[in-house]
């Protein structure tokens, strides 16, 4: 028993060593993905769908001043337009940071879902309200509100500015029959997670007749609403081939253990006596895409 044990741990020992190159490379990957798509992005707006339109003022430019960028729970940057720049953020007007101003603390909100609330604000207009839930008036006013599709990136409904009226974010919203001219405002910030995978090299368990692969944990960092998944693919030829499942037995289910140092039972249906074997991991981020999970080792137990 001591010496199974001795072996085990040494496998186990070998394949850390093998697979931390692996995982940093792959915590590397997608914290880069994460860090350019918030930090160095200066717009999400679509260059080609970018405009909101105004039958008083005309075309409102969400592009061309290249700073309006969605987030999970706010937008920020200005757009452009004939009675000048439209402000979605105290924080970020053509005047830099004015929240400490008379005005106080103002933003346009994102749910994480995609519905917009709060308000905007032009030197020249004043106050424009992306949702009648602004002010309580649902039900004495037309149910009005600005909504992201979380999908496809469209904006669509309206807002509304006591002085110009009613501004479209989706010429599908006109109630004319469809686009005469086909203009919508895009972004490409969804609430969907993103996802990063990676397939491991191949183990070989070193047993003649074929090893049981029995549970599989991680270790590291499982900030709130990211997760670890994995797949197996056994093989008792070094070649493969390699068909990844998870725990029914298809490419559709995964290995999710509940949290780190965590394990998940591997099911032996699919992975007895097999001498070689490797895995596929998923890391996916929160909704709002800001965080991802750190995976810094992968254990895992098998027995001859």
């Amino acid at each position: 028993m001591k010496n199974l044990i001795r072996r085990l741990s040494d496998k186990i020992q070998n394949y850390n060593s093998k697979f931390k190159i692996f995982i940093f490379c792959l915590v590397i990957l997608f914290s880069t993905f994460l860090f350019l798509n918030f930090i160095y992005a200066a717009t999400n707006i679509d260059s080609t769908y970018r405009y909101g339109w105004n039958d008083l003022i005309g075309w409102i430019d969400f592009y061309s001043t290249n700073n309006v960028y969605v987030y999970f729970d706010r937008i920020e940057g200005y757009a452009s337009s004939s009675v000048g720049s439209i402000s979605f953020n105290c924080n970020s007007t053509p005047n830099g940071n004015i929240c400490s101003g008379p005005a106080g603390n103002w933003k346009v909100a994102n749910n994480g879902s995609g519905n917009l609330t709060g308000w905007a604000y032009n030197d020249n207009i004043g106050w424009i309200s992306f949702s009648c839930l602004n002010e309580g008036v649902c039900a004495l006013n037309p149910n009005y509100q600005v909504v992201i599709n979380n999908s496809t990136g469209y904006f669509s409904g309206w807002a509304y500015n006591d002085n110009i009226g009613w501004i479209s974010f989706n010429c599908n919203d006109s109630g004319a029959g469809g686009c005469g001219s086909d203009y919508k405002v895009k972004t490409n910030w969804s609430s969907a997670q993103t996802e990063a995978n990676l397939i491991s090299s191949i183990f070989d368990t070193q047993s003649i007749g074929g090893a049981a692969i029995n549970t599989i944990m991680w270790q590291g960092s499982q900030p709130n609403g990211t997760s670890v998944k994995f797949q197996i693919a056994s093989s008792n030829n070094s070649n493969g081939p390699w068909d990844y499942k998870g725990p029914g037995g298809s490419n559709v289910t995964y290995y999710s253990p509940s949290g780190p140092d965590s394990s998940s039972q591997i099911n032996l249906a699919y992975h007895n006596n097999h001498r070689y074997f490797r895995y596929k991991i998923f890391l996916y981020s929160n909704a709002a895409q800001t965080d991802g999970p750190q995976v810094s080792d992968v254990i895992i137990n098998w027995s001859p």
